[in-house]
């Protein structure tokens, strides 16, 4: 049985046994090739039309589903269109469909696979893409660039090997052709070698951009790298590339995934979000198994252990990431000053390109992706690779293309994370870069007592975040005396700066609701207008460095009517009398409140998009990997 499948889509046997009679199925299962997709769109209102796959023409001759953005498609499509191809959708996709279309009227000898090697030539943007044909039954070819795309491997036996040879193509081209000709007439390619067929007559092959997409299938899977092209045939699986560069490896390796079916359920919980919210006292041990020891208070990172004395020796250390992965690296750049006392500068990855940031050779940049495919992020990792820089990665997914193309890295280990709003991800690279910070101090003499203190919090950790998930019931009464409300506010300072953000964050992406994190010391630098015995202000107070300062920051707002609910210390009585309502969550050291501080957020956001009727684990307009820029 012969089975494609791109996205989180299940496999269309349904489908099949409606189209076959029961006696020609099993043999209709021999050659099936399906593909389908899911997505937002990227261009055009989510419709039947502009839905995937695509087709090239009436007849549907061929069809894609692509997962990306094509940037030159407007050109395309207007090349097209003088030679007589009529568009029907606002997609952009569409004009990857008619373009291998035009490619085989223009040489109708190719092979499948060349026609799609010739068509993502011409293509520019991220793509991840599986074709389908009338006139090559039986065959499935995908590729990808800049998107997430592996090919899962089922068998009822062994593999013959565990890695898939690359192969090569000899490319004849044409000189003296001008820009509009060269887009459109291409010539053959030449293999160098024949498919590398598997060992087994019964294999199924799924192309997908996630791998829990397919776990109930197969644990057995092949990252492809950009540019790659797979083909299957016949039951045989071919990865092609037109062009061999220094750093090619040789094959791809058929990696083992050791993710349980188990782990992407939802179980008893209603959302993948909560489930993943309430998984976070085990996903933070996890993250600090086999790395801290408690009883000897040492820290060892394996994954950059060897670039540890070149990392001490830098010029400065940035951290780079989106959305929630940005505020992880606020979250723990005070600490990482003061641990390793180096420059440490946190950057949001688009702007960080935007401007085109001067890099050195001694700067050491870390890249924050909770999927390790966020399109900015890696775009600004290859840039700063490019420039000489020490890159580091940071990612919760093995395989992604931060973990292959970084230099050295740590894996978070949270475990699969379902739900588009980032929870125990984000509290696990928070963990991540704590370790990181520990490391980097290991042989400071003058820090060790802070260190010990931190390492002792840590140990704490995942008893205290069960406490805080106690106050789930509180929380969601507070829910329902803020969800009609059109806007909040939530202040904090020093380390609980970083949970406003990803506080305000998660209100937003989650209830569609006006939400601003606001550093407390900017408060009357404009936010404090806002502030009325309407506005809702929620406000992080708790018995640190900035906890005047903060108590300030408070009475400003009380005297201006306002009414704020306050997360506090246990026990702290006096800080709860200036609030209408108190949370109130376990001490513990002060570079680590933002991970107890920030789960109450996690759980109000949730309650808060349930009572709205929002769809928690997709959100609109949203998409887990972002892999487009």
């Amino acid at each position: 049985m012969l089975v494609k499948r791109i996205g989180k889509v299940k496999v269309l046997e349904d489908a099949i046994q409606e189209l076959c009679s029961s006696e020609d199925f099993s043999a209709a299962l021999n050659t099936h090739v399906g593909i389908a997709h899911t997505r937002w769109a990227t261009h055009g209102v989510p419709s039947e039309l502009n839905s995937h796959p695509q087709r090239s023409d009436l007849d549907n001759s061929f069809v894609v589903v692509h997962n990306g953005i094509i940037t030159n498609y407007k050109d395309v499509k207007t090349l097209l269109e003088k030679r007589g191809y009529v568009f029907e959708s606002d997609t952009d996709t569409e004009v990857i469909a008619k373009l291998v279309h035009h490619l085989w009227t223009q040489n109708p000898s190719y092979t499948f696979r060349e026609l799609v090697e010739q068509t993502i030539q011409q293509l520019e943007g991220a793509f991840a893409v599986a074709f389908k044909s009338k006139e090559f039954p039986g065959e499935c070819v995908a590729s990808r660039r800049g998107s997430p795309l592996l090919v899962g491997i089922k068998t009822k036996t062994c593999l013959a090997t565990d890695h898939i040879p690359i192969l090569y193509a000899k490319e004849h081209r044409p000189h003296g052709h001008s820009k509009q000709q060269s887009m459109l007439s291409v010539t053959s390619t030449e293999s160098l070698a024949e498919f590398m067929p598997l060992d087994d007559t019964e294999v199924e092959y799924f192309f997908s951009s996630d791998a829990s997409a397919i776990i109930e299938h197969t644990n057995r899977v092949v990252y492809l790298e950009d540019d790659d092209v797979a083909a299957v045939k016949a039951g045989a699986l071919s990865i092609h590339r037109l062009k061999r560069s220094l750093n090619d490896a040789h094959a791809r390796e058929i990696t083992t995934l050791k993710t349980e079916i188990q782990q992407i359920m939802k179980g008893n919980y209603d959302y993948f979000m909560l489930k993943e919210i309430f998984e976070q006292p085990e996903s933070v041990v996890n993250t600090m198994r086999g790395r801290v020891k408690f009883e000897s208070q040492d820290v060892l990172l394996g994954g950059i252990k060897q670039y540890i004395p070149d990392i001490k020796r830098c010029r400065r250390i940035m951290l780079i990431g989106c959305g929630t992965s940005y505020h992880s690296a606020v979250a723990t750049r005070q600490l990482l000053e003061e641990l390793t006392e180096i420059a440490v500068i946190v950057e949001l990855a688009s702007d960080f390109l935007d401007r085109a940031t001067p890099i050195f050779r001694d700067d050491v940049c870390f890249f924050i992706s909770q999927s390790g495919e966020t399109a900015d992020t890696l775009l600004a990792m290859r840039y700063c690779k490019q420039r000489g820089a020490l890159v580091v990665g940071i990612t919760n997914t093995v395989g992604s293309s931060i973990s292959r193309e970084t230099h050295c890295g740590i894996h978070i280990n949270a475990g699969p994370e379902i739900g588009v709003a980032s929870t125990k991800a984000y509290t696990s690279q928070f963990i991540s870069l704590v370790m990181f910070a520990l490391v980097m101090s290991d042989d400071s003499l003058s820090i060790q007592s802070r260190r010990q203190e931190i390492i002792k919090g840590l140990c704490k950790l995942g008893d205290q975040i069960k406490k805080v998930l106690e106050l789930d019931a509180k929380i969601h009464d507070l829910a329902k005396e803020l969800y009609l409300h059109k806007s909040l506010l939530i202040m904090g300072r020093g380390y609980n700066y970083a949970t406003c953000l990803e506080g305000a964050l998660k209100i937003k992406e989650l209830a569609y609701m006006h939400s601003e994190g606001i550093l407390a010391g900017e408060l009357k630098h404009g936010p404090l207008a806002l502030v009325d015995d309407k506005m809702p202000v929620l406000m992080i107070v708790l018995r640190d460095p900035v906890y005047t300062k903060c108590m300030n920051a408070l009475q400003q707002v009380t005297s201006r009517q306002g009414r704020p609910i306050i997360i506090c210390e246990e026990g702290d009585e006096e800080t709860k009398a200036f609030s209408s309502r108190s949370l109130e969550i376990p001490r513990t050291v002060d570079c680590l409140q933002g991970i107890l501080t920030v789960i109450p957020m996690q759980l109000l956001s949730y309650h808060i998009a349930v009572l709205r009727g929002c769809d928690v684990d997709c959100p609109r307009n949203l998409a887990k990997s972002v892999t487009v820029e």
